[in-house]
């Protein structure tokens, strides 16, 4: 566990996105400690956490987390924070654990029926997900360096003891591979959360980013760009019916923040939606 702040319950617990981790979420973080426990951690084999073989299933992932927050003594039931992937997560663990689960905060969320409401091209890039033996250690170098360099622009205005050691261990050689292969699976991940079940009677806020997203901005060019706007409408729309269908869901749209940064640009947005569901 990466830190553990704050008292009172239900306890927020952040599940970070792919290729991120618990210190990615520091600002939020402090400021939900400020009216509830608040609970950052790194999933097995990312962060600081132990090495595993990556991806790894959905099941383990939630048993994993159920086997640390008890271990940690965090009583439930908890408020899910679950961020692109995290979020995808966050809602397994809710399916497979219900009782144990007061909400969920849903920031930008994967979701496993998202490919049909996508463009062609971005939804056959889902259903057909590889691994990242595909890059050459070249290209795995340039990539990784190109983002390192984009992600220290965006935490410019951290402390430098939160800001180097995000940068060091995130965009070190292994664990940048490693933040490729996690979701590798994203096919038999999308399953496993169909099987689990229906969503819990649960207060659910889906945010749902629909600003630029600086770092595809800078990372991607133009020309290999899929659609970016055809695919945010198309997310928001997902969202939006999705919430439609669940008695305590809301959607929050925000049109000042992407996909990525969503937390570091919009933290107000995210500490007033855990705020809210803790309420209900």
């Amino acid at each position: 566990m990466r830190a553990r702040s704050g008292t009172g319950g239900p306890p927020a617990v952040f599940l970070a996105g792919g290729g991120m981790f618990g210190l990615y979420y520091w600002t939020v973080h402090n400021l939900v400690a400020e009216f509830t426990t608040s609970v950052l951690y790194d999933r097995l084999g990312t962060g600081w956490s132990d090495l595993v073989d990556l991806p790894r299933s959905g099941t383990q992932v939630t048993d994993d987390l159920r086997g640390l927050l008890r271990r940690a003594g965090v009583p439930g039931p908890y408020v899910l924070v679950g961020h692109s992937l995290g979020g995808l997560y966050a809602r397994l663990y809710a399916k497979r654990f219900p009782s144990e689960v007061a909400g969920l905060v849903l920031l930008d969320p994967t979701h496993e029926d998202i490919a049909g409401y996508l463009p062609e091209e971005k939804a056959r890039l889902l259903r057909n997900s590889s691994t990242d033996d595909l890059f050459s250690p070249e290209q795995l170098d340039a990539m990784r360096n190109a983002y390192r360099a984009t992600f220290g622009r965006a935490l410019a205005g951290r402390p430098a003891e939160i800001r180097e050691p995000l940068l060091d261990q995130g965009f070190g050689r292994e664990r940048y591979r490693q933040s490729l292969r996690e979701p590798m699976n994203l096919p038999r991940l999308f399953g496993e959360v169909r099987d689990a079940g229906p969503d819990p009677y649960v207060p659910l806020i889906f945010v749902s980013a629909m600003g630029v997203d600086r770092f595809a901005e800078e990372l991607v060019p133009p020309e290999a760009r899929a659609s970016p706007a055809e695919s945010t409408q198309a997310k928001h729309r997902l969202y939006t019916d999705l919430a439609a269908a669940l008695p305590r869901a809301e959607v929050r749209r925000l049109d000042d923040a992407g996909h990525a940064g969503l937390a570091w640009l919009r933290p107000d947005a995210v500490v007033q939606a855990v705020r809210d569901v803790s309420s209900r």
